[in-house]
């Protein structure tokens, strides 16, 4: 069994596919720790802003295997992987930590996620678990955070 901490986020009907996100995973693996979810713009492409929150769960699958759940979860909610990759997301939920683990591949997994760096990720990351030490860098989110560019813009907690 290992800890995940995940990053969630949606632009299109966002609070009901972040709650149900939440549901499916409280569901699937039980206890979930679940951040305040918070209005950031979108990154990379001009679309509307996105709600972020962060989860943690204590999973019995690998991370390759949790990935793949995650995958299927995110289709349930009509995600699109056609378009370009960068646009609208129903759903998005990405592995950004399973325990220290620091991998690169196969496929698309990486571990630590590289969106740590923006504050979409890194933000509800540091509110579920201030303590945790990132694997690459030896920094605790909490420090991470309060070094963040964008530690002092006032992202509004939205409640889902």
């Amino acid at each position: 069994m290992g800890r995940a901490y995940l990053s969630l986020g949606s632009n299109l009907d966002a609070e009901a596919h972040l709650r149900d996100a939440v549901a499916a995973l409280r569901a699937r693996f039980g206890e979930v720790q679940v951040s305040r979810a918070y209005r950031f713009p979108a990154v990379g492409f001009a679309g509307g802003d996105f709600l972020n929150a962060a989860a943690a769960i204590d999973s019995d699958l690998d991370p390759f295997a949790l990935n793949d759940w995650l995958h299927a979860l995110e289709d349930a909610h009509g995600r699109d992987r056609s378009g370009p990759r960068y646009g609208d997301r129903t759903l998005d939920i990405d592995i950004v930590f399973y325990d220290a683990l620091v991998l690169d591949g196969p496929g698309h997994l990486r571990l630590p996620r590289d969106e740590l760096r923006h504050a979409f990720v890194l933000k509800p990351l540091a509110e579920i678990a201030p303590g945790f030490v990132d694997p690459v860098s030896g920094c605790r989110l909490d420090a991470m955070w309060r070094a963040h560019p964008d530690h002092d813009v006032g992202f509004v907690p939205v409640g889902i």
